[in-house]
């Protein structure tokens, strides 16, 4: 065991236990989060609304405060927003995370209160360290720098005291001093606005130092790890960096992305991590590097339920952490330290095993394709295209799909945009063998395939290199947590994507 390694083993001890502690008891750690948050804001405005200070068990809460989104916090939030305080929670709210808007709003701002920063969105890396440490004894991750790609807004006024931006640029405002020297590159270069500004500029940063692992979303990374490439003229990223051993990656599925990064990365020793972390909170870690799920973390101020996405239109059958089922697709819903309540996240995932949680996660509630009954799901996309990819020898980028309408004489059927680092050779050979693991993985979607009964065989489109890049540039949301939306339900991003081909 490295020395470093040893000191962080010995730093960690005492946070083991209380991990140990909440997988063997999750529905008292629970109930005691939740006992807390309503405690903590029964003097709010919120708290007062919804008879905070008469609830004392999770049914009673469930009866008092309905299931909301983000529209329907809108109020609540814009009071905040312009610096009312103890409206959501009791503490000043200084920070809101700025995320891309999945409702009637542009954009989404999530408050963000302190309890939130030190309980929940700071604490989940701290625990990475700690999985980390306590799986790989020998490592020397810790006598090197750590890169991190964060966001590229900056943090503006509200019109309050408060300040909004993207979650990275906050977590970089408020990480401990002793935790950032770690760190590359310097504050002021990752909160460079211009993404193709930033890139460069932490090249020249980055490059000449002893950086041993890097974290952040797969896609934005995957495009600077290239950008590297290119500013040092290697092969590899192992001849940049040598002992770069450790990727943390979240924000989307990293499948798709496995091979290139394998790539860049040709060594066994280079470990992978996932974490589930959003604007609203860090939520689960992948604690165990032989299973492709993560441990929902129980102890963060964020008490859990969750909705059968099957039942989304009847928010009665939500169901708290003990009521849930394996194999199972769940809306997630929370309530937290930073003043959300019943809070409906938009994520989807499925529980793989209950002692202890894990979860994976498996898309989004408005981000699937139901034109034909078909409830596709982004799960299924990408467990569909992982098995084309290795039938076929092909290397996805990038892709988005969407349905193409049933017209006079025509049957319905899904158009599936593609960017290949690696195109197969045989197109149609991809197409069936993505048609049938389609049918193989969704019942719903096998039905209507039958046959051709409601559905024909999908087409796929090849985009040029750099298409999906050009396509979220134009739309102001490279970098951070901006991600290519998979499925959509209408033909909105298709159609945009193919004027950028023209």
């Amino acid at each position: 065991m490295s020395l470093l390694t040893q000191l962080v083993n010995l730093f960690f001890s005492q946070r083991r236990g209380e991990i140990d502690f909440f997988m063997q008891h999750p529905a008292r750690v629970q109930q005691q989060q939740l006992e807390r948050l309503l405690t903590q804001a029964g003097g709010t405005v919120f708290g007062r609304d919804h008879g905070f200070g008469k609830i004392r068990t999770s049914e009673a809460y469930a009866a008092a405060v309905p299931v909301a989104d983000y529209d329907s916090f809108s109020e609540y939030i814009g009071r905040t927003r312009t610096g009312e305080q103890n409206v959501l929670w009791p503490t000043e709210i200084k920070w809101f995370a700025k995320s891309s808007g999945t409702t009637s709003a542009k954009s989404k701002f999530i408050p963000v209160s302190d309890e939130g920063l030190s309980g929940c969105h700071l604490r989940g890396p701290m625990d990475v360290i700690c999985f980390f440490a306590g799986l790989y004894p020998k490592s020397g991750v810790f006598g090197g720098r750590t890169l991190t790609l964060g966001g590229s807004h900056r943090l503006e006024s509200t019109g309050g005291r408060a300040q909004e931006g993207d979650l990275s640029a906050i977590l970089i405002e408020n990480t401990p001093k002793w935790a950032s020297w770690r760190r590359t590159p310097r504050p002021e270069t990752a909160l460079i606005p211009d993404f193709e500004e930033k890139v460069q500029a932490i090249c020249r940063e980055a490059v000449p130092q002893r950086v041993t692992s890097f974290a952040g979303v797969p896609s934005w990374n995957l495009v600077l790890m290239n950008r590297v490439l290119e500013y040092t003229g290697k092969q590899n990223i192992l001849e940049v960096w040598p002992e770069m051993e450790l990727f943390v990656h979240g924000g989307m599925n990293f499948n798709p992305y496995r091979e290139q990064y394998r790539r860049i990365f040709p060594s066994d020793t280079m470990k992978y991590m996932e974490t589930y972390n959003a604007s609203e909170g860090f939520f689960a870690i992948q604690d165990d590097p032989s299973r492709d799920d993560m441990l929902l973390m129980l102890d963060y101020g964020v008490y859990y339920e969750f909705l059968p996405v099957s039942d989304l239109g009847d928010p009665s059958k939500a169901v708290p952490l003990e009521g849930v089922k394996q194999g199972v697709n769940y809306a997630m819903i929370i309530s937290t330290s930073n003043g959300l309540w019943r809070y409906q996240i938009g994520d989807t995932v499925e529980f793989t095993s209950l002692a202890p949680y894990k979860i994976k996660i498996t898309g989004r509630t408005k981000h699937f394709i139901n034109a034909f009954g078909e409830e596709l799901i982004i799960d299924n996309a990408e467990t569909a295209l992982q098995a084309a990819c290795a039938a076929t020898g092909a290397l996805v980028s990038d892709y988005t799909a969407g349905p193409i309408y049933m017209g006079d004489r025509s049957k319905g059927s899904h158009q599936w945009l593609i960017e290949f680092n690696r195109a197969p050779e045989d197109m149609d050979q991809f197409t069936d063998c993505l048609d049938r693991e389609l049918q193989h993985v969704n019942s719903d979607y096998e039905a209507k395939r039958f046959r051709d009964t409601t559905l024909m065989r999908p087409t796929v489109t090849v985009l040029s290199e750099g298409a999906f890049y050009r396509w979220m540039k134009s739309r102001g949301k490279t970098g951070g947590q901006n991600k290519v939306p998979r499925l959509c339900n209408d033909r909105t991003y298709i159609e945009q994507l193919l004027a950028i081909e023209k």
